[in-house]
């Protein structure tokens, strides 16, 4: 099966915190993703104008607007749209059971930069595997 290199995926990054949006772009890019950012939904639709993302990284909540329902718009406007949520607040089994229903992969904190790597090439190498009908 291909690998997802690197400079192949492009992921759309969600997160109204300035300095964790920097710390995930920083972390992400040295790993040699392309990464576009948006700080809002707005933002992140313009985005969507721009790029067609391989991934949606989100926070949980975006503003006080839970991420799911951020995800959902993202995805109404880009179908199929992979999602992984990357933050705290989710060990509450209905987060999880939620997420699983909508088929968003959930990364809590605290994390290393290296698990982020790590979580996001799993992320891209399942991806590429359903699109690939593996």
């Amino acid at each position: 099966m291909k690998e997802f290199s690197a400079p192949e995926a492009t992921i759309l990054l969600l997160d109204s915190d300035p300095v964790m949006r920097a710390a995930l772009h920083d972390a992400l890019q040295s790993a040699g993703y392309l990464v576009v950012r948006a700080r809002d939904l707005g933002d992140a639709v313009d985005r969507l104008d721009e790029v067609r993302p391989d991934l949606l990284i989100i926070r949980p909540y975006i503003n006080s607007m839970p991420g799911s329902i951020a995800a959902d718009y993202l995805r109404s406007r880009s179908p199929g749209l992979p999602v992984l949520i990357v933050g705290g607040f989710m060990d509450d089994d209905r987060v999880r059971v939620q997420n699983a229903i909508k088929k968003f992969d959930t990364f809590p904190k605290p994390f290393s930069r290296d698990e982020l790597i790590a979580k996001v090439r799993e992320a891209l190498q399942i991806i590429l595997r359903d699109r690939a009908g593996t």
